[in-house]
């Protein structure tokens, strides 16, 4: 049986999609924190089972039988994460999981300038010490972290941001479709993936072009500098700890963390994948 966490969320949901394209009903399970929401699932033949990462031992019930597992990353930095994925991955080995696969990020480096990248890095670790097979699936940036970024400049056509560096941007529904092609057995990854990227890696100054191309209408890229960007966060009600988080994207970016692009994922999904441009025309277009 192949277990999927967090699969009521953006990237779980969409996998779990995917994978019904490719398996039967009964070889699908999903661990989930609320099972009312997944109940579409269940009468669709899913088994669905609640687990909490806060609760061990439900997480062991959620992943019995797994010959694979699919661990998606909390959505959580810092030690709360990792405890998080520790629980997890603790309660995959004793419930016997033939295979764990973890949604990681391109950029995963201890040394990583963004939080959320060193916390994947320590994931990894964990996968490695457990001495079971493992994937480690290096996602592109999620595009969908740009679209929320050019919000505000949809409506003024200015793109206020911190200095940034190329990014590869890339979206939900094609990293879902490779996911489920690797859980599928299509394609076996040991260890880290190469980059599961779209074909460009795009700073905030080109995505300024394309977004006048798209709409007609001139936008214009303007430098915040940090201390600027992170008191405009918090005047919004962020906390500080989002607003550091957010700036530290910047950094990382500048640092050449994610600039990175490969044909990994064009090859697992038989085609290229969604552009910044395909998927700014269709967010805007609503």
């Amino acid at each position: 049986m192949i277990i999927v966490t967090g699969a009521t969320g953006k990237l779980g949901r969409r996998t779990v999609e995917c994978l019904l394209e490719r398996v039967p009903a009964d070889r699908v399970g999903v661990s989930v924190r609320d099972p009312r929401k997944a109940e579409d699932l269940a009468d669709r033949g899913v088994r669905v089972r609640q687990g909490s990462f806060d609760d061990p031992a439900s997480l062991v019930h959620a992943f019995e039988g797994a010959e694979q597992l699919l661990l998606v990353s909390l959505d959580r930095t810092g030690e709360e994460c990792v405890t998080g994925h520790r629980t997890a991955i603790d309660a995959a080995v004793k419930a016997g999981t033939g295979r764990i696969l973890y949604t990681s990020q391109m950029g995963a480096a201890h040394d990583s300038r963004f939080q959320a990248c060193r916390d994947h890095a320590q994931t990894e670790d964990l996968l490695r010490a457990t001495g079971l097979p493992w994937t480690a699936l290096r996602n592109g940036f999620y595009a969908s972290s740009a679209l929320q970024f050019l919000e505000s400049a949809r409506h003024t056509g200015d793109i206020a941001l911190p200095a940034d560096g190329p990014v590869a941007w890339t979206g939900h529904d094609d990293l879902a479709e490779a996911t489920a092609a690797i859980l599928a057995e299509e394609c076996r990854f040991e260890g880290p993936t190469p980059p599961l990227t779209a074909t460009a890696a795009l700073d905030f100054g080109t995505i300024a072009e394309i977004a006048t191309r798209v709409t007609g209408r001139p936008f214009t890229r303007t430098v915040v500098p940090d201390d600027a960007f992170r008191e405009q966060v918090l005047a919004h009600g962020a906390p500080a700890p989002m607003a550091d988080l957010l700036l530290s994207i910047f950094a990382a970016a500048q640092n050449g963390e994610f600039t990175a692009v490969a044909s990994t994922l064009a090859e697992l999904i038989g085609r290229e994948p969604a552009t910044l441009r395909t998927q700014l025309e269709h967010a805007w277009a609503e």
